[in-house]
């Protein structure tokens, strides 16, 4: 059995979504200003169905012909598993007691095989009728009128016609008109019923009712507007009079038109001669309000060229979507649109039921990355996804997972619903998790995480959709930093591998931190796959020393991260220990000779000095300490003897004085001498003074040894630590820890005297020196 659906078939394979979806079972019953309304909800599934309508003569069935011929309407939204059935207050079956109208409807549903019948009563009171009324629903035309006119040209007594509308309506004729106001040859009423068009007299009304589409019905254009219209007259001749009744109703057969958001729906104004100036109201589902509240809901309602236009909002509540996925999303709206015109004097009322539906319209879903790096996850929005489509798998970097997700998943997907009948869903995952891809991208100097998504979503009757989507994130990756120590004989860095660290080089000072500097400068250094280990050596090239005294002093040691592309410093890392030794010698680049000595071995028992000098007496220690002293001095200055022997040595000697008196053997003491690459000193030859490339050698010769078993050359410092590591200071400039540069005046060497002098000098009374007998071993 089949039913007049309310709009097109293709919809009836598809599955439910909608706005404003009521529940499971009888929805509604309502009685409404001119019809009564029933609202079922069934499974989508479920196509085995039926009404009868019953009265006391029995019950009928309402297939398609018989339910527009007795003015029921069902209409169906398979979709959504939603039918909606409309009975006229005149419908074939209505019985009336009183003012009240009793509505006996069955429902018929095949249940697992088995045919369930549910009976739905209800008893409407409508409200007054208008002298005419026509009702324009999905499937039939109905006009009624007052079964008494209200005026008669030319007649005065109307109790003379009283017998003519008393008369059965077996004497009445019916008859039906052409456009050009050609009348068809009239027939009695019931060969007109069985033409498929109902005229009674109930109620006191005169009814005539018709299917749209039949063969004496017309269509035309008015305004531009389709309509459909059928013209009937019914008379009655009793004695000498002779009573006609004109029977009109026209119908906007108007689909709706779609443009800019707006489903647009029209209908002529002057449809009916008597209508004239016509007040609307409107609304959706039956459900009624005034045009000034319909405006503002969002409708917009004109009138232009005397047709009246109605346009709805596509996303109007109480209108009805489904979605469809064909390559895209795609959505379309479905509206049950009623429509009552109201006279101005009263007279006539038209109404007019119309479904409409929007051609498939695009819908695009909102995607918004919500990741805060700082919190350590993804999080991922994907919003406007229609209700009636379902998120059933989603696929993260290649690997795929149904939904729902089971309670141990290392991530979550949060469903919510929102306001306008959609649903988003929230992905947040960790940066750690093991499915987060993780790379270092060179160009932004950052750990690159990136997640690709693919949501599979699915709506009955169409094919799944999958949106696809790539989410990444940044993070700053911080330079590397060594982990520092101090150690009896220098200072230790350690650095833990990352993958990043090809992005950066380590230096120390300008230089490249190679294998080749570490061998040329004396440090150790092992670098496997999971670590690298760096000594510096105590009086190895790249330290700093500053506060030196007897007691000890400070040395720093820095290592230079620098960017791998720019060579600009990014970080440092910063290690300074104190170191304690009795003896030490210092050999700074600008040729100061820093030296701590100790005369207990070359100084007479039980004698102590009273003074100390070097070659020069002029030249006193810095520091005295018992019998240990400390000497800062130029190496090219205090009475220094030169020596060019591949390298540029500078020795000079430590002397004491015993009760004023100078030491009996003058050669006892204690030789200093620091020793620097010819070649590195690039400018002592021409400028005239000292500048060396790198720090020389030190060493401190004892004429006698102090400590049996201790070499005075090799101090055994115990370093106090005190560490700095810098994370980013590309700018940070390492004040000098040794002594300020002295630059002496040239009369200290001169560069032309030096190549002709022999190997031997002495040194005159003035500190100038002179070959003499000073000798050099």
């Amino acid at each position: 059995m089949t039913f007049s659906f309310c709009w097109v078939v293709f919809l009836s394979v598809w599955a439910v979504a909608g706005c404003d979806l009521p529940a499971e079972g009888v929805l509604q019953m309502e009685c409404h200003d001119s019809y009564f309304m029933i609202a079922i909800d069934l499974p989508v599934a479920e196509q085995d169905f039926h009404f009868e309508a019953v009265d006391g003569t029995g019950v009928y069935p309402l297939t398609e012909q018989y339910a527009a011929e007795c003015g029921y309407s069902i209409n169906v939204l398979p979709f959504l598993g939603y039918v909606e059935l409309r009975a006229s207050y005149l419908s074939c079956h209505t019985e009336k007691k009183g003012h009240l109208f009793e509505f006996k409807m069955n429902l018929i549903r095949n249940v697992e095989g088995k045919m369930v019948t549910h009976a739905l009563n209800r008893t409407c009171s409508p409200l007054p009728w208008s002298p005419r009324e026509v009702f324009c629903e999905v499937n039939y035309m109905e006009v009624t009128v007052q079964h008494e006119p209200t005026c008669l040209p030319g007649t005065n007594d109307w109790n003379t016609l009283r017998p003519v509308y008393a008369s059965p309506v077996s004497d009445w004729q019916f008859a039906l008109h052409k456009p050009d106001d050609q009348q068809l040859q009239p027939m009695n009423i019931t060969e007109a019923r069985k033409q498929g068009y109902v005229v009674e007299l109930m109620y006191g009304r005169i009814l005539f009712r018709t299917p749209y589409g039949q063969p004496d019905s017309y269509s035309t254009e008015v305004n531009g507007v389709p309509v459909e219209v059928v013209h009937a007259s019914i008379f009655s001749r009793q004695s000498w009079f002779v009573v006609m009744v004109d029977l009109f109703a026209a119908c906007s057969m108007s689909q709706g038109s779609f443009a800019g958001g707006y489903l647009t729906w029209k209908m002529p104004e002057a449809l009916y001669s008597s209508q004239g100036s016509m007040q609307v109201s409107l609304g959706l589902n039956g459900d009624l309000v005034k045009q000034e509240v319909a405006e503002q809901r969002g409708f917009v309602v004109n009138v232009d060229n005397s047709t009246l236009e109605i346009s709805i909002p596509y996303k109007a509540k109480g209108g009805f979507r489904k979605s469809h996925a064909s390559g895209g999303i795609f959505v379309f709206y479905i509206f049950n649109l009623y429509v009552k015109q109201v006279s101005m004097g009263g007279e006539t009322v038209v109404r007019s039921y119309r479904t409409l539906d929007t051609p498939l319209l695009p819908h695009l879903l909102v995607e918004e990355d919500k990741t805060v790096p700082q919190e350590g996850m993804f999080t991922v929005f994907l919003g406007n996804v229609p209700d009636d489509m379902e998120l059933t798998s989603i696929q993260l970097n290649g690997q795929q997972f149904k939904l729902p997700l089971p309670s141990d998943s290392t991530f979550m997907i949060t469903e919510e619903a929102q306001p306008d009948n959609t649903y988003s869903y929230t992905l947040k995952m960790l940066f750690s998790d093991p499915l987060v891809v993780q790379e270092f991208s060179k160009e932004h100097a950052a750990m690159l995480h990136q997640l690709n998504i693919n949501y599979t979503l699915t709506v009955p009757g169409s094919e799944p959709y999958h949106y696809t989507t790539s989410v990444t994130a940044l993070l700053d990756v911080s330079p590397p930093v060594f982990e520092a120590n101090c150690t009896a004989s220098g200072i230790t860095f350690k650095l833990a591998h990352q993958p990043s660290d090809y992005l950066w080089e380590f230096g120390i000072g300008t230089d490249l931190l190679t294998m080749e500097l570490v061998t040329r400068r004396g440090y150790t250094m092992s670098n496997d796959s999971q670590t690298l280990v760096l000594t510096a050596p105590l009086f190895t090239h790249g330290y700093d020393y500053r506060d030196v005294s007897l007691r000890g002093f400070y040395g720093t040691f820095e290592i230079l991260v620098r960017d791998g592309d720019t060579s600009k410093v990014r970080a440092s890392t910063v290690k300074t220990c104190f170191f304690e030794s009795r003896e030490y010698i210092m050999c700074s680049t600008d040729g100061m000779m820093t030296v701590a000595a100790d005369l207990s071995g070359v100084i007479p028992s039980g004698q102590m000095p009273v003074n100390f000098h070097l070659y020069n007496k002029l030249c006193v220690p810095n520091e005295v300490n018992g019998t240990r002293v400390l000497f800062s001095i130029p190496v090219n200055s205090c009475g220094s003897v030169v020596k060019l022997r591949g390298n540029v040595t500078y020795r000079n000697k430590i002397f004491y004085t015993l009760n004023n008196f100078p030491s009996d053997d003058n050669d006892k003491g204690v030789t200093v001498q620091c020793s620097y690459p010819l070649h590195g000193l690039s400018r002592l030859f021409s400028v005239y003074r000292f500048e060396s490339d790198t720090e020389g050698k030190g060493t401190i010769i004892h004429d006698v040894q102090t400590t049996p078993g201790v070499t005075p050359t090799e101090p055994t410092p115990e370093p106090k630590t005190t560490t700095t590591t810098t994370t980013a200071a590309p700018q940070k400039t390492i004040i000098p820890n040794y002594l300020p540069a002295h630059h002496p005046p040239a009369h200290y060497i001169r560069v032309t005297r030096v190549h002709s002098l022999p190997n031997v000098f002495y040194r005159g009374s003035k500190g100038y020196f002179h070959a003499k007998q000073n000798t050099f071993p």
